[in-house]
């Protein structure tokens, strides 16, 4: 019993203080980002993306669907002028799918930094004015291969611990305020998901997390898919990736929350 004790004082704290504090990126794969002034639109990348999720922005430039892209990083692979390049960009959940589409380059995203506590105050009182004291999610895989769902899973554990900000999951959608959705989704699962989404009281959020919720990723337009959460349910929060990383679900949680208020 003391040598446990012993070990439990011995272990310095290991909870991440982002968002607050900045997170080591120096072994982050992030999201990939086209230069549009080193460019050439030689179509290289286009041709070796194996999602097929290049686009052309309104000017013209070559882009990327990040709703659909899988982060492989074959395009920075094929690229002979080096404009296409993976970045360590990983807090990129939005609001729409056309806030995803035909991205050239990405803006830097602000660096928080500063304590911590400011920070977990305003997000408790952010949530307690729009559900009363916590935030309760509930899972669900819609298809998935499960890697989305192995990144969600990560957010419980010490180093993220969600129930800081006082956000639970919980086994029932009858308790939840948000839907975490993962996976294409399939047809198979397109009634369970909308028997799900119909069981949530309001008011309620759903967030599409991983490429293939947001637009059915390499599986989109099959006969067998949905082709993203969006076709079958409204979807508030988009977090792309294949698979996003914990901190990038946590960043989409946080951002759907920013516009909730609670109806009078």
């Amino acid at each position: 019993m003391f040598s446990m004790l012993r070990k439990m004082l011995t272990y310095p704290r290991l909870t991440l203080g982002y968002p607050a504090v900045p997170m080591d990126d120096r072994y982050f794969v992030g999201c990939p980002a086209i230069d549009v002034d080193r460019c050439t639109r030689c179509g290289a990348c286009e041709a070796a993306c194996p999602s097929s999720c290049m686009g052309r922005n309104a000017e013209g430039h070559v882009g990327i669907n990040l709703d659909e892209c899988l982060f492989c990083g074959r395009c920075a692979e094929v690229c002979p002028t080096g404009a296409a390049a993976m970045t360590k960009r990983f807090e990129l959940a939005a609001l729409s799918r056309e806030a995803l589409r035909a991205t050239p380059l990405l803006p830097e995203p602000p660096t928080p930094q500063g304590d911590e506590k400011p920070l977990l105050t305003e997000m408790r009182q952010r949530i307690d004015a729009a559900y009363g004291r916590s935030l309760r999610i509930r899972e669900v895989d819609a298809g998935s291969c499960n890697g989305c769902d192995y990144e969600a899973n990560a957010l419980n554990n010490p180093f993220n611990d969600l129930e800081r900000f006082g956000i639970q999951f919980v086994a029932s959608p009858r308790h939840a305020d948000m839907l975490l959705v993962t996976g294409c989704p399939t047809r198979n699962m397109e009634q369970a998901l909308i028997k799900t989404f119909n069981a949530t009281p309001d008011p309620k959020l759903v967030m599409a997390v991983g490429a293939c919720a947001c637009s059915g990723g390499i599986f989109r337009d099959l006969y067998a898919t949905r082709s993203g959460i969006d076709r079958v349910l409204p979807v508030d929060i988009y977090v792309p990736g294949c698979p996003p990383r914990p901190q990038a679900i946590l960043h989409g949680i946080l951002k759907a929350l920013e516009g909730v208020r609670h109806p009078a």
